[in-house]
């Protein structure tokens, strides 16, 4: 939420004028891009009236909310039929053409089209290559919205890429992103990752410290399997390489590294933490 809108919120709404596809969150349920609002439901209905649907099918969605003032399922029913017979329009319930919602938010009744959420990082957990130690699907889109909120004229590199994750979710959200590792091994796997999903961008066989170039943002989630211990010494040379090369840089990490992302010269914007039973691993924004 803080990357996408730079606030976040308790409530499970969050209202905004900036315009995010919900799709592009595994934590966002739906998008109302609100046209009517009104202090009463009568309120809303009379302006309801006046919309006209020449030619679609429509549905009239209450949109749920979480928390003390949620609305039991008939009362939705009523609130969706009483709307509803006063669109001038065809009705279809099960595929129509435009979807409307309502909702009682902030003390206040609103309408509009609603967009739902797909989710999209669920086809991605059926790959041909992974490793036990990579990020989940759902916390790897995560990692790439807040490294890249908005992909407009942003440059994005992995380059301690692995089995490509992070890259899939990336490249799935019309993020610009190319790959790097230090495992040649890995990167057949890597590649065929890409591809089995339809995408494509550069990965490459390359140590972090031999990375060029000009970089928007970097993503790194630093090694730390059996295969992969690396020193603080390491860490450190890891980070100031990506300093010469990344404006901003997204750290996972299982260890605190706080002391070498400032040795490194960078300074840490955000943080939090994700968690899988006793598992922790820390997602850090660093900048220059």
């Amino acid at each position: 939420m803080r990357s996408f809108f730079g606030e976040d919120t308790e409530s499970s709404v969050l209202e905004s004028t900036l315009k995010i596809d919900p799709s592009r969150s595994p934590f966002m349920r739906g998008r109302m891009d609100i046209i009517l609002e009104g202090e009463q439901l009568e309120d809303l209905i009379e302006q309801v009236k006046k919309i006209e649907l020449t030619g679609s099918t429509f549905k009239v969605m209450y949109v749920k909310v979480t928390g003390p003032d949620k609305v039991d399922f008939k009362e939705r029913r009523r609130f969706e039929r009483e709307v509803g017979l006063h669109i001038s329009g065809e009705p279809e319930l099960v595929n129509p053409d435009v979807l409307f919602g309502i909702m009682n938010v902030n003390e206040r009744w609103v309408f509009g089209e609603y967009h739902s959420s797909e989710a999209v990082w669920l086809n991605h957990q059926q790959k041909p290559h992974s490793y036990s130690t990579s990020l989940s699907t759902r916390v790897a889109r995560a990692v790439a919205n807040i490294a890249v909120p908005d992909p407009a004229g942003v440059k994005a590199i992995d380059p301690c890429c692995g089995i490509g994750t992070v890259v899939v979710e990336a490249l799935s959200m019309g993020i610009d992103i190319v790959a790097s590792d230090i495992n040649p091994l890995i990167l057949p796997g890597t590649r065929e990752n890409i591809a089995h999903f339809g995408y494509s961008t550069e990965v490459t066989f390359k140590d972090i410290r031999k990375v060029t170039g000009s970089y928007d943002v970097a993503i790194i989630d630093m090694p730390y399997n059996l295969c992969s211990v690396i020193t603080p010494e390491e860490q450190l040379e890891m980070l100031q390489s990506t300093y010469e090369f990344a404006a901003k840089v997204v750290i996972v990490t299982i260890e605190p590294i706080d002391s070498i992302i400032g040795n490194a010269g960078f300074e840490i914007a955000d943080r939090c933490v994700v968690r899988k039973g006793t598992f922790e691993r820390e997602i850090i924004v660093c900048e220059k």
